[in-house]
């Protein structure tokens, strides 16, 4: 598929995720989205990913949609006041968290390119009576947001669903004031996936198909200007990814990273 293709394919996955509040985690979905198993399911992803029980209390029903491979407020290090840029928000999740850790002093601005997802985040801001919270439509390569506008931008395993992602960088500096950090979760290869798994339509509308090595990673992110780039590898994701496509070995080829960089 071209690149038009996967975004398409993209859009229609989560946008079907969000109506169907499917929890499946870039990899075909399995199981009822419906249920208290689903949520369940959801609930018990988000522990795994780094996520507080204090955490997943703190936002409404159906923000988290088990969607992520990580916990980037782990690494954002957000304080009261600050501006966050959230990339690829999804129902909120994230968002939410942030806008906590911010205050209502700070400002949280979600991006998402789906409807569905966009009109989720916002019945639940609305639920939570997050005024310190946005979401904006928009895609990740064009970012409808101002230069130097966030003090930190972060996202969780979204980058990957994106074929430029040099460019999603680069949006990021854009949008980052001097000095703004980036702290994302996502996942990057250790080893070349088979060809298979390659062209296989769910991971590539997943978080798995369009990962990259680190060393790919680090060089995109100087070049569009970070310094002080760190990409963390986390072992012990292996033993959530291998429920994403089961008796495929996409652990052996996979891990979840954090990845951190700053505007000079």
């Amino acid at each position: 598929m071209d690149e038009s293709q996967i975004k398409e394919l993209v859009r229609a996955r989560y946008g079907g995720i969000a109506a169907a509040r499917d929890t499946s985690c870039c990899a075909p979905a399995t199981s009822s989205c419906c249920g208290p198993e689903a949520v369940g399911i959801s609930y018990d992803k988000a522990l795994r990913m780094g996520y507080s029980e204090v955490d997943l209390a703190a936002v409404p029903d159906g923000a988290n949609l088990g969607l992520g491979c990580g916990n980037p407020q782990a690494i954002a290090a957000l304080e009261p006041g600050e501006t966050v840029v959230d990339l690829g928000s999804g129902a909120g999740f994230d968002c939410f968290l942030a806008a906590r850790q911010v205050g209502v002093t700070g400002h949280v601005i979600g991006v998402d390119m789906t409807w569905e997802m966009l009109k989720k985040a916002r019945e639940n801001a609305a639920r939570l009576d997050a005024v310190n919270v946005e979401f904006r439509l928009g895609e990740l390569e064009h970012l409808p947001v101002a230069d130097d506008t966030a003090d930190v931008v972060i996202s969780n395993c979204v980058i990957n669903l994106v074929p430029e992602k040099e460019q999603v960088f680069r949006e990021a500096f854009r949008v980052l004031r001097s000095g703004g950090r980036l702290a994302v979760s996502d996942i990057i290869n250790t080893a070349p996936l088979p060809g298979e798994l390659q062209s296989d339509p769910a991971l590539l509308c997943g978080c798995i198909a369009g990962a990259v090595p680190a060393d790919q990673v680090e060089y995109w992110l100087a070049k569009v200007g970070f310094v002080d780039v760190r990409i963390t590898p986390k072992p012990e994701s292996r033993e959530l990814i291998k429920t994403w496509a089961p008796g495929s070995s996409l652990e052996k080829h996979i891990v979840s990273a954090m990845i951190e960089a700053r505007k000079p």
